[in-house]
């Protein structure tokens, strides 16, 4: 009886494909690995086809965005609950946990097309235990009411800094922090956005890189956090 050779894995398997992983991808996500490339093989896929994802974006889903965001998990505390302000295809939020198991993440977005992406990925990757979708806007008074003061937000390619601040800084718990994601001028932008930041009651705490590997394109990060001011509130005396 002649054999029959096994078919080759489909385009965007874990072998091959969009959703094939790069060594340092194993060191960052360990055993959860395996929902790390499902979740590459949905973007590469339905993400496209709904236009969530630029098919140019494809050949490097892991070292512009997959990457890019697991690293972030490492500025986050163990067990806290994060909000991902306009997830988009769910990035970070759903990188975050993917990779953290103990994170409870919150997917807050406006679209419906993508609340519907975001809802199918959570159940196909089977994170509804510890992955809430929410649709609505940050800016919305009933969005905060609904949500709550948030000890952790965090945001990326949502908007320039000074107008994310003034959605995301309100929603920040008493010493509560914003993580956004930025691209190589976070630095200037921050200095560009400080009075902005603090008419809203926050603080520029600081602007780093976070944990560049090799493979995986820097990953600057903002942090905000709220300040003890009331908004619009100012010091006794100007500091420019």
């Amino acid at each position: 009886m002649t054999s029959v050779p096994p078919a080759p894995p489909p385009a965007g398997s874990a072998l091959t494909g969009p959703g094939a992983a790069p060594t340092v991808a194993e060191a960052l996500f360990g055993d959860r690995l395996v929902l790390a490339v499902e979740y590459a093989q949905l973007l590469a896929g339905a993400g496209v086809e709904r236009g969530l994802i630029g098919p140019r974006e494809v050949p490097r889903l892991w070292s512009r965005h997959l990457l890019n965001c697991a690293v972030l998990a490492d500025e986050l505390p163990a067990g806290v609950p994060v909000l991902d302000v306009g997830s988009g295809a769910g990035l970070p939020g759903l990188v975050l946990a993917i990779r953290r198991p103990d994170l409870r993440v919150t997917l807050l977005e406006p679209m419906q097309r993508r609340v519907a992406f975001l809802d199918e990925a959570v159940t196909t990757l089977g994170l509804s235990g510890t992955v809430a979708v929410v649709r609505g806007r940050a800016e919305d008074a009933s969005v905060r009411r609904s949500l709550g003061r948030q000890e952790w937000v965090v945001a990326r390619a949502v908007a320039p800094l000074e107008r994310l601040a003034t959605w995301c800084v309100p929603m920040l718990a008493d010493d509560g922090r914003l993580l956004a994601l930025k691209g190589s001028t976070a630095a200037a932008e921050a200095r560009s956005s400080q009075a902005s930041v603090e008419r809203v009651g926050g603080v520029i705490a600081g602007v780093r890189t976070v944990a560049p590997l090799d493979d995986v394109e820097p990953t600057w990060v903002v942090e905000v956090r709220r300040s003890g001011r009331q908004p619009g509130a100012r010091g006794g005396r100007r500091g420019r």
